[in-house]
């Protein structure tokens, strides 16, 4: 079973690595021609810059989603500490 979950594993990952194709995006090109159209007044840059806020958002969301999930799931309760009545001497 172990052997089966790493050739999976392995299978999986070759197949991403492998069926990656480059991308075509031109930043820089990208980037000037949103400054351009935001200097002529277009507002279409407001889109895109809330775009990218949520994209950028995203990952933090999932991770403190999965962080909650997992804090409610694993939080001990009902705990009882049993703890002796008699004070403590240190010296």
């Amino acid at each position: 079973m172990k052997a089966f979950k790493i050739l999976l594993l392995t299978v999986f990952l070759g197949s991403m690595l492998f069926a990656a194709s480059p991308a075509a995006a031109q930043c820089a090109a990208c980037a000037a021609s949103v400054e351009t159209n935001a200097k002529n007044g277009n507002h279409e840059t407001a889109g895109l810059n809330n775009g990218i806020m949520y994209l950028l958002a995203m990952p933090y969301l999932a991770v403190a989603i999965v962080g909650f999930i997992w804090y409610k799931k694993y939080r001990r309760k009902n705990v009882e500490l049993n703890m002796r009545n008699e004070k403590l001497h240190l010296n």
